[in-house]
């Protein structure tokens, strides 16, 4: 087990100082906590525009960088794992993780903190009541399960496995619960149709 700051850099998403005014044609792209949904994907095909200058770099995003959702009723994570057509920057409350990319990959980062030992840390450690916060000093002292990049990658690929297997058997178990249903509606209409046959006068 590793302490989370011992192979990753954490930081503050960018301040925005007042209320974000959206620039039709600004010059970065705004990440916000609305657009990463709790089960860690990222909407990014409707980001807010800024216009910033100069462009703070340290809050500009990377592929393999992680976002951390610190405020919500779900603290979790999403990794960067496409390239923007312009500069994307996370704003706060978001936090940013850059993984060593030789202990760790960001995919595999943001896996660990959506799991169950993560979160339980969270809820353990989270300030608030009515709006729950992690705070970053409760993040760096997570302790994550770090493996050989070789074996996360393996871990990642039958997550997705794992997942492809529930969703297809939810649709079986769909499937069989309306096939039962027409089953039951055909006998019955069946012995609706039988039973007045039956009084049919001779």
């Amino acid at each position: 087990m590793r302490q989370l700051s011992q192979v990753c850099a954490i930081q503050s998403g960018y301040t925005v100082r007042g209320r974000l005014d959206p620039a039709e044609h600004g010059n970065v792209l705004a990440l916000q906590l609305r657009d990463i949904a709790s089960n860690g994907s990222i909407a990014s095909g409707n980001l807010t525009r800024m216009q910033l200058d100069p462009v703070p770099d340290k809050y500009l995003l990377c592929r393999g960088d992680v976002l951390f959702r610190s405020r919500g009723e779900r603290t979790t994570a999403a990794v960067i794992d496409v390239s923007f057509e312009d500069p994307a920057l996370a704003v706060l409350p978001l936090m940013i993780l850059r993984p060593n990319p030789q202990l760790l990959s960001g995919a595999y980062l943001a896996w660990a903190i959506n799991q169950e030992p993560a979160q339980r840390h969270f809820e353990e450690e989270a300030q608030g009541t009515s709006l729950r916060m992690v705070s970053r000093a409760t993040l760096e002292k997570l302790q994550i399960a770090v493996p050989d990049l070789e074996t996360q990658q393996r871990i990642l690929q039958i997550d997705v496995l794992a997942e492809h297997e529930r969703e297809l058997a939810q649709q079986l178990t769909l499937k069989h619960y309306e096939l039962i249903h027409r089953v039951l509606v055909e006998r019955a209409q069946a012995h609706i149709t039988a039973s007045g046959m039956e009084r049919m006068p001779q």
